[in-house]
């Protein structure tokens, strides 16, 4: 049950929708209103419970990329490309164009799901948790593998242990390609490759000051390197795993794959004892990297800072400690259960702390999905929405490091980008964003790329439609608003009222 915080009773749908999902859609608050904030949140909470619409469900399905498998990705899109020959131009171009439907395929189905997938909180985790697990769709093999991480190792875990999630994206390829663990070897375990020519610590120090304990989680310079020994060996699946006889050595030896592009390769993998956060590891193959996933997800430290970032995300920049204590207790107490956690955080008096209300400052993603959600607009075109997010500097996967998009104000707010978002809420509210319009999709014929628009003639794609209701917006948000914004959007051509409310200073929080 909810503990009372200072939040008016008539004021908490608004709130739930703004902060565990990307804002309503027209007809939110009023369901949220009759079945009361709890039971919503309740649903939430249990996303199995929740049907997906049909309509969405074929529209992810049309997509002919989106439920591949890393390796399935590899062979269609990669494979090809290691065969031909170096000075044919041509055809590397080709292959290399046809693999951009991969990673906007991608996005496609991130940006659908957001906008009318009714597990809404579930869409919100999919993209913290892939934000706190950040990998690059600009290096390598991950512009065809972001797609496949997120879908794989993110989603299916969202709200389940976090030892679960953590050992999903410890384990696919699209991370330890960014983060360089498929290179770390034993010293002397090249195996005839020098890529393969030592320790490479890149991975080993994230998954400890970013994706477990923290930067001040209590781990030294000796524990990143013991941690980088414990997983040498953790890579990609090799030629070799297609050779039926070296296969059966190599599994002999300790070769683990996971049918997903997961390799541990014991001739890389470094078997003398190490000692980590002051537990003695014993030498023993691919368990030796499992026992440290295990001790890196129950240790307290992990639990206090997955548990601020978490408060953080939902509550406030400066979230209070005293919750953020209580999550953490919960979270050791559950052995890391994510659900619990939030319902905690869901419950506690901090969540509905008058205080706090309308006071996160929305990230461009945050912004953008939110005002075409309430918008109501039937987004066929998702391209505008991505574009804008890019505009804005948040691109979906495209962050270069692995700390992840900030979730903080202070990273966000300027004025630089306030006048894209000003830009942006006059283009949506005027009816000037073709997100009705026909969408594009990339065909492959067998030599060349081409785009082909699906249903209607290009003249469609230029025409505007008609502005927004600014009316039904306002309604759709509660219609609470300042006394200056409702003067200026009543003093308003009724053609920008929209606009003004997209563009007003209590849309741009959540």
């Amino acid at each position: 049950m909810i503990r009372v915080g200072n939040i008016a009773a008539a004021d908490r749908p608004l709130h739930a929708l703004n902060r565990i999902a990307f804002g309503p859609r027209p007809g939110d608050l009023e369901r949220v209103r009759e079945i009361g904030a709890e039971r919503y949140i309740a649903e939430q909470l249990n996303p199995e419970s929740i049907p997906i619409p049909r309509e969405l469900t074929a529209r992810l399905d049309a997509l002919q990329t989106f439920r591949m498998t890393p390796i399935e990705l590899f062979m269609r899109y990669q494979a090809p490309l290691m065969n031909l020959p170096k000075d044919d131009q041509a055809a590397r171009k080709a292959y290399q164009q046809q693999a951009r439907i991969v990673p906007m395929e991608a996005i496609k189905a991130r940006i659908l799901r957001a906008l009318y997938g009714p597990r809404q909180l579930q869409e919100v985790m999919t993209a913290f948790w892939f934000n706190h697990f950040n990998i690059f769709v600009g290096k390598g093999l991950d512009r065809i593998w972001v797609g496949a991480f997120e879908n794989q190792a993110i989603r299916p875990h969202t709200m389940g242990r976090f030892r679960d999630l953590l050992s999903a994206t410890a384990h696919h390829p699209a991370m330890l390609f960014y983060l360089d663990n498929w290179q770390n070897s034993a010293p002397g375990g090249a195996v005839g490759n020098p890529r393969f020519g030592g320790i490479n610590e890149n991975y080993a120090r994230e998954l400890m000051e970013l994706h477990t304990l923290g930067v001040n989680g209590g781990y030294t310079q000796n524990d990143v390197i013991a941690l980088a020994h414990i997983l040498t060996g953790w890579g990609l699946i090799r030629r070799e795993a297609f050779r039926p006889m070296l296969w059966r050595r190599l599994t002999a030896a300790g070769a683990v794959t996971d049918g997903n592009g997961f390799f541990f390769d014991p001739r890389r993998h470094d078997f003398s004892d190490k000692t980590l956060l002051g537990r003695r590891i014993a030498g023993g193959g691919i368990g030796e990297g499992e026992q440290a996933l295990e001790l890196l997800a129950s240790h307290p430290s992990t639990a206090h800072h997955l548990s601020f970032e978490l408060a953080q995300y939902f509550v406030a920049d400066a979230p209070p400690g005293a919750l953020v204590d209580r999550m953490a207790r919960r979270y050791l107490d559950t052995d890391g259960h994510i659900g619990a956690v939030l319902e905690t955080l869901f419950t506690s008096p901090e969540f509905w702390d008058e205080r706090y209300r309308g006071r996160k400052f929305k990230t461009p993603y945050e912004y953008v999905l939110s005002a075409a959600r309430v918008s109501g607009v039937n987004v066929i075109n998702f391209r505008p929405l991505a574009g804008w997010m890019q505009q804005m500097g948040m691109p979906v996967y495209g962050h270069e490091t692995p700390n992840g998009y900030s979730q903080t104000e202070e990273a966000w707010l300027n004025p630089d980008g306030m006048m894209m978002r000003l830009s942006f809420a006059v283009a949506l509210g005027s009816g000037h964003m073709p997100l009705d319009a026909p969408d594009f999709e990339e065909t492959v014929a067998e030599d060349s790329v081409r785009k082909v628009a699906i249903s209607a003639p290009s003249e469609a794609i230029r025409r505007p439609d008609a502005p927004l209701d600014g009316a039904a917006v306002a309604g759709s948000l509660g219609s609470r608003f300042s006394v200056r914004t409702i003067e200026a959007v009543t003093q308003a051509p009724p053609q920008l009222r929209a606009a003004l409310i997209l563009g007003s200073p209590e849309f741009m929080m959540r």
